[in-house]
């Protein structure tokens, strides 16, 4: 198998393209995927990484940390090269002026559909999975993937771009041109079959908070069960207003859309009675207080699971940068990174993470079967 993977930690574009192209394989190269940390100049490193792989889909984005097999890495670039071992056919498209332009996302798909010579809506979902990375600052994930969504059966995952959590700018790679409000687009033919996994290190506490006041625009809740929001979160919590800060990062709430299966919304700050959120919740919407559990003991037995017949050839890690800050806190980083030795596997510390909408504080893989 000729698809590879490959990371620098040069401190230039050019001495890091150059060491990735020593490193990788380019023949018979479907995709190239990187991602990289804002370091290095987005525009230069966007156009050098398409010199360096020309015949092929070059796409990535700007993270706020990187994974390789093995690897947890901060202030680098990590790549990996899949050719028809994996993927047999992708199209790439771009979707440009996303929080602007209402209809981007339908015309990204009726060029995707000429592409691949079948509109999108009537793909195989198994046979077809998508890709989706995305300015993390453009505040238009949850549109974005409810378009998505309207449009085609085909799942869509990824992740949204990072900048070292300085929340000021990030930007998505694609045509040696680098993209802000922007989302890359990939449609990807796996060649022998994929797999979806979603983790989160969370259980249900039974308490639950409804949204009954927020400001959708600044994902700002007023309040919870007719209280002002802050009050209510510490009570469930059983904690004061005050401490309800050091709190919610190990508590979040999640949206449970199946028993035992919380979509995160991760909360971002208390602002008076006020908690904004990284993730979009709508009014009425019915959260579940959420309880912490082990990262890499349950990473570990989802893994496990699916790789019961030894059949992922490559793993594609959007996991979130709030569980890459819970793993750093715990000094484990190298723990979870060691999950993934035994499996050519890339990924990033994300914004947050998309799969049926955009969530938080999860890991979303694409598993791709080997033959």
């Amino acid at each position: 198998m000729n698809n590879k993977i490959a990371h620098s930690t040069q401190p230039t574009v050019a001495e890091a393209v150059k060491e990735l192209q020593n490193q990788l394989n380019n023949e018979d190269t479907r995709l190239l995927l990187y991602f990289a940390s804002p370091q290095y100049s987005a525009h230069e490193l966007s156009e050098q990484m398409q010199v360096a792989f020309p015949d092929t889909s070059v796409v990535g984005c700007t993270s706020s940390g990187e994974l390789i097999s093995g690897k947890m890495l901060d202030n680098s670039i990590v790549a990996m090269s899949f050719n028809s071992d994996l993927i047999s056919e992708v199209q790439v498209d771009l979707v440009e002026n996303i929080s602007k332009d209402s209809q981007a996302v339908d015309k990204a798909f009726d060029r995707l559909a000429q592409q691949v010579g079948t509109p999108m809506d009537q793909l195989d979902p198994n046979q077809y999975v998508g890709i989706v990375l995305i300015d993390g600052m453009c505040g238009c994930e949850e549109r974005v993937n409810e378009r998505i969504g309207d449009l085609t059966n085909i799942a869509f995952i990824g992740g949204s771009a990072g900048d070292d959590l300085k929340f000021e700018k990030t930007h998505v790679y694609a045509q040696g041109r680098s993209y802000s409000d922007a989302a890359v687009l990939m449609l990807l033919k796996p060649t022998h079959g994929f797999d979806i996994l979603k983790t989160q290190s969370f259980q249900d506490s039974g308490k639950v908070l409804v949204v009954t006041e927020h400001d959708e625009a600044k994902r700002e809740i007023s309040q919870f069960n007719n209280q002002p929001a802050a009050h209510a979160y510490a009570e469930a919590l059983g904690v004061d207003k005050e401490s309800l800060a050091d709190n919610m990062f190990k508590s979040p709430l999640g949206l449970m859309l199946a028993e035992d299966e919380p979509f995160v919304r991760s909360p971002r700050v208390v602002e008076g009675d006020k908690v904004l959120f990284y993730c979009n919740v709508k009014n009425g919407m019915e959260l579940h207080l959420l309880e912490s559990t082990d990262i890499v003991e349950d990473t570990e037995i989802a893994l496990r699971k699916k790789q019961q017949d030894n059949s992922v050839g490559a793993i594609i890690n959007f996991n979130c940068i709030l569980r890459t800050l819970d793993l750093k806190q715990q000094d484990r980083t190298q723990e979870y990174a060691d999950l993934f030795t035994n499996i050519p596997t890339v990924g990033f510390s994300t914004y947050g993470e998309s799969y049926i909408g955009h969530i938080n504080q999860t890991a979303t893989m694409l598993l791709l079967n080997k033959a």
